[in-house]
Protein backbone atom coordinates (compact mmCIF):
# COMPACT_ATOMS: atom_id res chain seq x y z
CA UNK A 1 0.00 0.00 0.00
CA UNK A 2 1.39 3.39 -0.97
CA UNK A 3 2.70 5.59 1.81
CA UNK A 4 0.83 8.55 0.35
CA UNK A 5 -2.57 6.80 0.48
CA UNK A 6 -3.90 8.79 3.44
CA UNK A 7 -2.70 12.04 1.88
CA UNK A 8 -4.48 11.17 -1.38
CA UNK A 9 -7.73 10.46 0.45
CA UNK A 10 -7.75 13.95 1.94
CA UNK A 11 -8.29 15.32 -1.56
CA UNK A 12 -11.58 13.45 -1.97
CA UNK A 13 -14.89 15.23 -1.54
CA UNK A 14 -17.30 13.94 1.11
CA UNK A 15 -19.45 12.37 -1.62
CA UNK A 16 -16.49 10.58 -3.21
CA UNK A 17 -15.18 9.38 0.16
CA UNK A 18 -18.56 7.97 1.24
CA UNK A 19 -19.01 6.25 -2.14
CA UNK A 20 -15.61 4.60 -1.85
CA UNK A 21 -16.22 3.49 1.74
CA UNK A 22 -19.56 1.92 0.79
CA UNK A 23 -17.97 0.17 -2.19
CA UNK A 24 -15.12 -1.18 -0.05
CA UNK A 25 -17.56 -2.38 2.62
CA UNK A 26 -19.62 -4.18 -0.04
CA UNK A 27 -16.49 -5.80 -1.45
CA UNK A 28 -15.38 -6.83 2.02
CA UNK A 29 -18.74 -8.53 2.61
CA UNK A 30 -18.37 -10.38 -0.69
CA UNK A 31 -14.83 -11.47 0.18
CA UNK A 32 -16.01 -12.59 3.63
CA UNK A 33 -18.71 -14.78 2.05
CA UNK A 34 -16.08 -16.27 -0.27
CA UNK A 35 -13.68 -16.92 2.62
CA UNK A 36 -16.42 -18.62 4.65
CA UNK A 37 -17.39 -20.79 1.66
CA UNK A 38 -13.78 -21.85 1.11
CA UNK A 39 -13.33 -22.63 4.81
CA UNK A 40 -16.49 -24.74 4.67
CA UNK A 41 -14.92 -26.86 1.90
CA UNK A 42 -11.47 -26.89 3.54
CA UNK A 43 -13.11 -28.23 6.69
CA UNK A 44 -14.12 -31.39 4.78
CA UNK A 45 -10.56 -32.18 3.64
CA UNK A 46 -7.34 -33.20 5.37
CA UNK A 47 -5.25 -30.40 3.88
CA UNK A 48 -4.41 -28.79 7.20
CA UNK A 49 -3.67 -32.19 8.77
CA UNK A 50 -1.18 -33.02 6.02
CA UNK A 51 0.41 -29.61 6.61
CA UNK A 52 1.07 -30.55 10.24
CA UNK A 53 -1.73 -28.61 11.93
CA UNK A 54 -3.90 -30.36 14.47
CA UNK A 55 -7.12 -28.55 13.57
CA UNK A 56 -8.61 -26.08 11.17
CA UNK A 57 -8.58 -23.58 14.04
CA UNK A 58 -4.78 -23.78 14.35
CA UNK A 59 -4.43 -23.60 10.56
CA UNK A 60 -6.51 -20.41 10.40
CA UNK A 61 -4.56 -18.86 13.24
CA UNK A 62 -1.03 -19.79 12.17
CA UNK A 63 -1.24 -19.94 8.36
CA UNK A 64 -4.04 -17.48 7.54
CA UNK A 65 -2.88 -15.07 10.30
CA UNK A 66 -6.38 -14.73 11.74
CA UNK A 67 -6.82 -13.95 15.41
CA UNK A 68 -8.15 -16.69 17.67
CA UNK A 69 -11.57 -15.02 17.83
CA UNK A 70 -11.67 -14.51 14.06
CA UNK A 71 -10.71 -18.14 13.50
CA UNK A 72 -13.35 -19.46 15.88
CA UNK A 73 -16.11 -17.26 14.41
CA UNK A 74 -15.34 -18.02 10.79
CA UNK A 75 -15.11 -21.77 11.33
CA UNK A 76 -18.44 -21.80 13.17
CA UNK A 77 -20.06 -19.78 10.38
CA UNK A 78 -18.48 -21.97 7.68
CA UNK A 79 -19.94 -25.10 9.25
CA UNK A 80 -23.36 -23.48 9.52
CA UNK A 81 -23.15 -22.31 5.88
CA UNK A 82 -22.36 -25.83 4.73
CA UNK A 83 -25.69 -26.89 6.22
CA UNK A 84 -27.61 -23.79 5.15
CA UNK A 85 -26.04 -22.10 2.06
CA UNK A 86 -28.46 -19.16 2.31
CA UNK A 87 -26.10 -17.83 4.98
CA UNK A 88 -23.56 -16.99 2.28
CA UNK A 89 -26.10 -14.89 0.39
CA UNK A 90 -27.10 -13.00 3.54
CA UNK A 91 -23.47 -12.37 4.49
CA UNK A 92 -22.68 -10.93 1.08
CA UNK A 93 -25.80 -8.75 1.13
CA UNK A 94 -24.98 -7.43 4.62
CA UNK A 95 -28.26 -8.77 6.04
CA UNK A 96 -26.31 -10.59 8.77
CA UNK A 97 -22.70 -10.58 9.88
CA UNK A 98 -20.30 -13.24 11.12
CA UNK A 99 -21.06 -12.60 14.80
CA UNK A 100 -24.81 -12.88 14.18
CA UNK A 101 -24.48 -16.23 12.40
CA UNK A 102 -22.08 -17.59 15.03
CA UNK A 103 -24.55 -16.77 17.83
CA UNK A 104 -27.50 -18.32 16.01
CA UNK A 105 -25.74 -21.33 14.45
CA UNK A 106 -26.46 -23.73 17.36
CA UNK A 107 -30.18 -22.98 17.04
CA UNK A 108 -30.59 -23.32 13.26
CA UNK A 109 -32.52 -26.27 11.87
CA UNK A 110 -33.90 -27.17 8.44
CA UNK A 111 -37.38 -26.05 9.41
CA UNK A 112 -36.49 -22.71 11.04
CA UNK A 113 -33.19 -21.42 9.66
CA UNK A 114 -34.67 -18.99 7.13
CA UNK A 115 -37.11 -17.46 9.60
CA UNK A 116 -34.48 -17.21 12.35
CA UNK A 117 -31.87 -15.62 10.09
CA UNK A 118 -34.44 -13.20 8.69
CA UNK A 119 -35.48 -12.17 12.21
CA UNK A 120 -31.84 -11.22 12.89
CA UNK A 121 -31.50 -9.03 9.80
CA UNK A 122 -29.74 -5.79 10.75
CA UNK A 123 -29.88 -6.57 14.48
CA UNK A 124 -27.22 -5.64 17.03
CA UNK A 125 -25.40 -8.28 19.08
CA UNK A 126 -27.59 -7.98 22.19
CA UNK A 127 -30.73 -8.21 20.06
CA UNK A 128 -29.37 -11.36 18.41
CA UNK A 129 -28.59 -12.83 21.83
CA UNK A 130 -32.21 -12.15 22.77
CA UNK A 131 -33.36 -14.11 19.70
CA UNK A 132 -31.12 -17.00 20.76
CA UNK A 133 -32.55 -16.82 24.29
CA UNK A 134 -36.09 -17.12 22.90
CA UNK A 135 -35.07 -20.16 20.86
CA UNK A 136 -33.36 -21.83 23.82
CA UNK A 137 -34.49 -20.28 27.13
CA UNK A 138 -32.29 -20.78 30.17
CA UNK A 139 -33.41 -20.69 33.78
CA UNK A 140 -32.83 -17.64 35.97
CA UNK A 141 -29.44 -17.60 37.63
CA UNK A 142 -29.39 -17.58 41.44
CA UNK A 143 -28.51 -14.33 43.20
CA UNK A 144 -25.29 -14.46 45.21
CA UNK A 145 -22.55 -12.21 46.51
CA UNK A 146 -19.00 -13.49 46.88
CA UNK A 147 -15.74 -11.84 47.75
CA UNK A 148 -13.18 -11.67 44.97
CA UNK A 149 -9.53 -12.44 45.74
CA UNK A 150 -7.18 -9.50 45.89
CA UNK A 151 -5.39 -8.99 42.56
CA UNK A 152 -1.84 -10.27 42.55
CA UNK A 153 0.91 -8.09 41.11
CA UNK A 154 2.27 -9.44 37.86
CA UNK A 155 6.04 -9.84 37.95
CA UNK A 156 7.85 -9.46 34.66
CA UNK A 157 10.05 -12.48 33.87
CA UNK A 158 13.76 -11.99 34.16
CA UNK A 159 16.23 -12.86 31.44
CA UNK A 160 16.70 -16.35 32.89
CA UNK A 161 12.94 -17.06 32.50
CA UNK A 162 12.76 -16.05 28.88
CA UNK A 163 12.84 -18.79 26.23
CA UNK A 164 15.96 -18.86 24.06
CA UNK A 165 15.86 -17.21 20.68
CA UNK A 166 14.40 -19.43 17.99
CA UNK A 167 12.06 -21.28 20.36
CA UNK A 168 8.75 -21.79 18.50
CA UNK A 169 5.62 -20.33 20.09
CA UNK A 170 3.09 -22.63 21.80
CA UNK A 171 1.02 -24.59 19.29
CA UNK A 172 -2.29 -23.34 20.68
CA UNK A 173 -4.87 -24.25 23.28
CA UNK A 174 -4.73 -27.92 24.30
CA UNK A 175 -7.45 -30.20 23.02
CA UNK A 176 -9.24 -32.61 25.35
CA UNK A 177 -8.34 -36.27 25.06
CA UNK A 178 -10.22 -38.00 22.28
CA UNK A 179 -11.29 -34.78 20.61
CA UNK A 180 -11.63 -34.88 16.84
CA UNK A 181 -9.04 -32.78 14.97
CA UNK A 182 -11.86 -31.47 12.80
CA UNK A 183 -13.52 -29.77 15.77
CA UNK A 184 -12.24 -26.26 16.48
CA UNK A 185 -10.95 -26.02 20.05
CA UNK A 186 -12.60 -23.44 22.28
CA UNK A 187 -11.24 -19.93 22.19
CA UNK A 188 -9.65 -18.74 25.46
CA UNK A 189 -11.82 -16.42 27.51
CA UNK A 190 -11.65 -12.80 26.50
CA UNK A 191 -10.03 -10.33 28.93
CA UNK A 192 -12.19 -8.80 31.63
CA UNK A 193 -13.47 -5.39 30.40
CA UNK A 194 -11.60 -2.47 31.98
CA UNK A 195 -13.21 -0.32 34.65
CA UNK A 196 -15.85 1.98 33.21
CA UNK A 197 -17.21 -0.52 30.71
CA UNK A 198 -20.82 -1.67 30.87
CA UNK A 199 -21.70 -4.61 33.07
CA UNK A 200 -21.99 -7.98 31.37
CA UNK A 201 -25.59 -8.51 30.25
CA UNK A 202 -26.62 -11.96 29.01
CA UNK A 203 -30.17 -12.70 27.84
CA UNK A 204 -31.42 -15.91 29.46
CA UNK A 205 -35.00 -16.12 28.18
CA UNK A 206 -37.66 -13.68 26.96
CA UNK A 207 -37.49 -10.59 29.20
CA UNK A 208 -35.01 -12.24 31.61
CA UNK A 209 -31.35 -11.16 31.79
CA UNK A 210 -28.25 -12.03 33.75
CA UNK A 211 -26.26 -8.97 34.88
CA UNK A 212 -22.82 -9.38 36.40
CA UNK A 213 -20.96 -6.54 38.13
CA UNK A 214 -18.12 -6.05 40.60
CA UNK A 215 -18.81 -3.68 43.51
CA UNK A 216 -16.82 -2.23 46.38
CA UNK A 217 -17.27 -2.79 50.09
CA UNK A 218 -19.20 0.45 50.59
CA UNK A 219 -21.67 -0.50 47.87
CA UNK A 220 -22.10 -3.95 49.37
CA UNK A 221 -22.89 -2.39 52.74
CA UNK A 222 -25.53 -0.17 51.11
CA UNK A 223 -27.07 -3.25 49.49
CA UNK A 224 -27.17 -5.08 52.81
CA UNK A 225 -28.69 -2.08 54.58
CA UNK A 226 -31.35 -1.74 51.84
CA UNK A 227 -32.24 -5.42 52.26
CA UNK A 228 -32.65 -4.98 56.01
CA UNK A 229 -34.75 -1.83 55.68
CA UNK A 230 -37.02 -3.45 53.09
CA UNK A 231 -37.66 -6.69 54.99
CA UNK A 232 -41.26 -5.65 55.64
CA UNK A 233 -41.93 -5.20 51.92
CA UNK A 234 -39.46 -7.77 50.52
CA UNK A 235 -39.07 -10.55 53.08
CA UNK A 236 -37.03 -12.59 50.62
CA UNK A 237 -34.40 -9.85 50.26
CA UNK A 238 -34.36 -10.41 46.51
CA UNK A 239 -31.46 -8.38 45.11
CA UNK A 240 -33.13 -8.06 41.70
CA UNK A 241 -36.22 -6.44 43.23
CA UNK A 242 -34.06 -4.10 45.31
CA UNK A 243 -32.08 -3.11 42.22
CA UNK A 244 -35.30 -2.38 40.33
CA UNK A 245 -36.56 -0.15 43.16
CA UNK A 246 -33.23 1.65 43.42
CA UNK A 247 -33.07 2.34 39.68
CA UNK A 248 -36.66 3.65 39.68
CA UNK A 249 -35.77 6.16 42.39
CA UNK A 250 -32.48 7.04 40.67
CA UNK A 251 -34.15 7.71 37.31
CA UNK A 252 -36.76 9.94 38.95
CA UNK A 253 -33.98 11.88 40.67
CA UNK A 254 -31.97 12.27 37.45
CA UNK A 255 -35.04 13.35 35.49
CA UNK A 256 -35.81 15.96 38.15
CA UNK A 257 -32.25 17.34 38.12
CA UNK A 258 -31.54 17.25 34.38
CA UNK A 259 -34.97 17.88 32.91
CA UNK A 260 -36.90 19.47 35.81
CA UNK A 261 -39.38 16.58 35.79
CA UNK A 262 -41.99 16.86 38.54
CA UNK A 263 -45.54 15.77 39.23
CA UNK A 264 -46.51 19.31 40.28
CA UNK A 265 -44.84 21.77 37.91
CA UNK A 266 -44.99 25.44 38.87
CA UNK A 267 -45.69 28.21 36.43
CA UNK A 268 -42.51 29.58 34.90
CA UNK A 269 -41.55 33.17 35.49
CA UNK A 270 -39.92 33.30 32.06
CA UNK A 271 -36.38 34.21 31.18
CA UNK A 272 -34.93 37.68 30.92
CA UNK A 273 -33.90 38.66 27.37
CA UNK A 274 -30.29 37.67 26.71
CA UNK A 275 -30.11 35.19 29.60
CA UNK A 276 -28.60 31.78 28.93
CA UNK A 277 -30.79 30.20 31.64
CA UNK A 278 -33.21 27.59 30.31
CA UNK A 279 -36.46 27.60 32.33
CA UNK A 280 -37.56 24.34 33.96
CA UNK A 281 -40.81 24.41 31.99
CA UNK A 282 -38.87 24.53 28.71
CA UNK A 283 -36.64 21.64 29.80
CA UNK A 284 -39.64 19.48 30.70
CA UNK A 285 -41.43 20.20 27.45
CA UNK A 286 -38.37 19.64 25.27
CA UNK A 287 -37.45 16.40 27.03
CA UNK A 288 -40.95 14.98 26.53
CA UNK A 289 -41.25 16.25 22.96
CA UNK A 290 -37.87 14.81 21.91
CA UNK A 291 -38.55 11.56 23.79
CA UNK A 292 -35.37 11.79 25.81
CA UNK A 293 -32.98 11.31 22.89
CA UNK A 294 -30.99 13.33 20.40
CA UNK A 295 -33.28 15.10 17.94
CA UNK A 296 -30.68 15.62 15.19
CA UNK A 297 -31.93 14.37 11.81
CA UNK A 298 -29.50 13.81 8.96
CA UNK A 299 -29.99 14.79 5.33
CA UNK A 300 -31.07 11.19 4.64
CA UNK A 301 -33.91 11.51 7.16
CA UNK A 302 -32.28 9.30 9.82
CA UNK A 303 -32.64 10.57 13.36
CA UNK A 304 -29.83 10.03 15.86
CA UNK A 305 -30.77 7.44 18.50
CA UNK A 306 -28.31 8.47 21.23
CA UNK A 307 -29.70 8.82 24.76
CA UNK A 308 -26.41 9.45 26.55
CA UNK A 309 -24.55 12.75 27.04
CA UNK A 310 -27.63 14.77 26.08
CA UNK A 311 -27.41 18.56 26.04
CA UNK A 312 -29.91 21.34 25.43
CA UNK A 313 -29.14 22.80 22.02
CA UNK A 314 -30.12 26.25 20.75
CA UNK A 315 -31.28 25.84 17.14
CA UNK A 316 -30.54 29.55 16.66
CA UNK A 317 -27.32 29.74 18.72
CA UNK A 318 -27.29 31.56 22.03
CA UNK A 319 -24.04 33.28 20.99
CA UNK A 320 -25.90 35.20 18.26
CA UNK A 321 -29.06 35.95 20.19
CA UNK A 322 -30.95 32.66 20.29
CA UNK A 323 -33.52 32.54 23.10
CA UNK A 324 -34.28 29.67 25.47
CA UNK A 325 -37.76 28.93 24.14
CA UNK A 326 -39.44 25.61 23.42
CA UNK A 327 -39.30 26.34 19.71
CA UNK A 328 -35.58 27.13 19.80
CA UNK A 329 -34.37 24.39 22.18
CA UNK A 330 -33.85 20.77 21.18
CA UNK A 331 -32.03 17.79 22.68
CA UNK A 332 -28.68 16.92 21.15
CA UNK A 333 -26.06 14.36 22.01
CA UNK A 334 -22.67 15.89 22.70
CA UNK A 335 -21.29 14.85 19.31
CA UNK A 336 -24.13 16.42 17.29
CA UNK A 337 -24.15 19.53 19.47
CA UNK A 338 -20.48 20.07 18.70
CA UNK A 339 -21.00 19.19 15.03
CA UNK A 340 -23.74 21.81 14.59
CA UNK A 341 -21.53 24.37 16.30
CA UNK A 342 -18.76 23.67 13.80
CA UNK A 343 -21.19 23.87 10.89
CA UNK A 344 -22.55 27.23 12.09
CA UNK A 345 -19.36 28.89 13.32
CA UNK A 346 -16.58 26.96 11.61
CA UNK A 347 -13.88 24.95 13.34
CA UNK A 348 -12.24 27.91 15.08
CA UNK A 349 -13.80 29.89 17.91
CA UNK A 350 -14.91 33.34 16.75
CA UNK A 351 -14.30 34.75 20.19
CA UNK A 352 -13.01 33.32 23.49
CA UNK A 353 -15.76 32.34 25.89
CA UNK A 354 -18.60 32.18 23.34
CA UNK A 355 -21.23 29.55 24.03
CA UNK A 356 -22.02 27.74 20.76
CA UNK A 357 -25.06 25.95 22.11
Amino acid sequence: MRNDLLASLRRLSDTELVARVKDLAARERGEMALLVAHLAELDTRDVYLRAGHGSLFVYCRDVLALSEQESYNRIAVARAARRFPVILEMLEAGAVNVTTVRLLAPHLAPDNHRAVLESARGKRKLQVEEIAARLCPMPDVPSFVRRLPAPKPVALPGPEARPPLGTPPPSGPPQPAGASPLVAPPVPALPVPPAGRSAGVTPLSPDRYKVQVTIGGDTLEKLRLAKDLLRHALPSGDEAAILDRALTVLLADIAQKKFAATERPRASGGTAPGSRHIPAEVKRTVWLRDLGRCAFTGANGRRCAERGFLEFHHVHPYAVGGEATVGNIQLRCRSHNGYEARVYFGRTHPSPGWDYR
